[in-house]
């Protein structure tokens, strides 16, 4: 195990026409928890998973999106502790090297780039069939998903190119009406006793346990993917040591309490007799005739509506994310040293942003040529490939956390550094497992494609690797807290 001390980035001063740093103190603690909580979609997942749960949990779908809040919410106290030490936009390929190792970094760094392209490139086969359908219903015009697509992934493109700042107030207004929104439906059903009255059969353990508990679970978890990117924000956050733990507690109970009382809600409107037989005699239309029979007609087609924009939140968020990892990673000459260099007036990832546009457009023209379907295949394929991904780095971060925390035991507590990680990780090893042996679940298809896309991994930490050997890559273990230079880690 490698453990000599990490390097340290310039000061403040010189730092301060430095092309390779990002704009320090853009965003504070609410900017990061919208790029977070955003990149869940607790709308659009909400719709889209949230049938899929309740076709495997039953009744027991809420317990399912709550065991997997406290698992991150464990996982969370060490990723904070840890966070107070590491300031840096390589996310966790530098939690990871830090943690586990230069090597272990590589591998984490190939990982990375391939679960955060497949999330963007699924989510944007999701927004345009969605947006398309929505033009078309309720605009009456039949925009092709071929054209949604490509002005969606220019729009976003242009976003991540400029000052976060734009993209923090974007996110902040989408984000907070999409909240609001399943808050309102959560409110209506509560009001009006659901079903059955209210009751908490939903989180009985007789309930709970189940043959297809494991599945539940896996796409309960799946939803929670993206929350770690807090650290990825460090060098641009405001106290970067005190806001970006911030951040993560928050996120994860955002989107913990979200999703499970959201879900307990939908049990109670169809009542926990029958609401697994709706969600799978009709898993399309399930969560907007719930919505229809408590708020009224009008409230579905806001639904729609605030669907399309929560997608557009998700991608803005995860573009951001992966320009961030490129950066990071270009700077370290991991990959070309010419996509370490930020906008001389934005101060953001502009070459890696046009990069990762770049490169995605060219996919996803590739795949319009297959004539394949755009969510039945790049959808469900890409968000499997991404969530399981996601899982991997969660559960390497929680054992780097483990290991870099145990050099610190003065500093930091045992719950903190040992009890609350280790539980935790377990959890997400779990997730993984779940993952790997349901991956046919996972992406509805059986086959090549279920054995062939996550050995993608294997290849990408082997790419990793070969690329960690071959280039004179400088350690990913630097800290960049420019507004504390003081705080480097012993």
């Amino acid at each position: 195990m490698e453990t000599s001390s990490p390097a340290k980035a310039p000061s403040t001063r010189s730092l301060a026409i430095d092309p390779t740093q990002l704009s320090a103190g853009s965003i504070g603690t609410a900017g990061i928890v919208f790029f977070v909580v955003a990149a869940a979609a607790p709308l659009a997942a909400t719709l889209g998973a949230g049938p899929v749960v309740f076709m495997f949990a039953g009744p027991a779908a809420p317990a399912m999106y709550l065991i997997a809040s406290l698992a991150l919410l464990l996982f969370a106290f060490g990723f904070s502790a840890m966070s107070r030490y590491v300031t840096n936009a390589g996310g966790f390929a530098a939690f990871i090297s830090w943690g586990l190792g230069r090597w272990a970094g590589f591998a984490a760094a190939g990982i990375a780039l391939v679960a955060y392209l497949a999330m963007f490139l699924g989510i944007s086969a999701q927004f345009a069939t969605f947006t398309s359908d929505f033009f078309n219903r309720f605009v009456g015009l039949d925009v092709p998903w071929q054209a949604t697509l490509l002005v969606g992934v220019i729009v976003i493109g242009l976003l991540a190119y400029r000052d976060i700042r734009v993209s923090t107030v974007l996110l902040g207004i989408m984000l907070v009406l999409e909240l609001l929104f399943l808050l309102v439906f959560d409110v209506a059903v509560l009001a009006q006793g659901g079903a059955e009255g209210i009751n908490a059969a939903s989180f009985s353990p007789a309930d709970i346990f189940s043959p297809t508990m494991g599945l539940a679970l896996l796409f309960a978890f799946a939803c929670f993917v993206g929350f770690e990117a807090t650290i990825l924000y460090g060098e641009e956050a405001r106290e970067p040591k005190k806001s970006v733990p911030r951040a993560t507690y928050i996120a994860v109970i955002v989107i913990g309490v979200s999703y499970t009382l959201t879900m307990w809600a939908l049990a109670l409107a169809y009542g926990v007799d029958d609401v697994q037989d709706a969600a799978l005699a009709d898993p399309v239309n399930f969560v907007l005739a719930a919505v229809t029979d408590y708020l009224g007609g009008w409230a579905a087609v806001v639904m729609e509506l605030l669907v399309v924009t929560s997608l557009l939140a998700v991608l803005l968020s995860f573009h951001n994310a992966l320009n961030r990892y490129v950066f990071s990673l270009g700077r370290s000459s991991f990959l070309p040293g010419w996509l370490g260099h930020t906008h001389p007036r934005h101060r953001s990832p502009s070459r890696a942003s046009v990069l990762v546009t770049i490169i995605i457009g060219i996919l996803l023209v590739l795949f319009m040529f297959t004539g394949q379907d755009p969510f039945a295949v790049l959808y469900m394929w890409m968000i499997g490939l991404g969530t399981l991904g996601l899982l991997l780095l969660q559960a390497a971060g929680a054992a780097a956390v483990i290991v870099f925390l145990r050099r610190r035991s003065a500093e930091v507590g045992l719950w903190s550094r040992l009890v609350a990680p280790l539980i935790g990780g377990a959890m997400l090893v779990v997730a993984v497992v779940l993952a790997v042996t349901n991956f046919e679940a996972l992406i509805d298809t059986e086959g090549a494609a279920a054995v062939a896309l996550p050995a993608l991994y294997l290849v990408a930490i082997a790419a990793g690797l070969i690329i960690g050997a071959l280039r004179p890559v400088e350690d990913l273990r630097t800290e960049y807290d420019l507004e504390e230079p003081s705080a480097h880690p012993a």
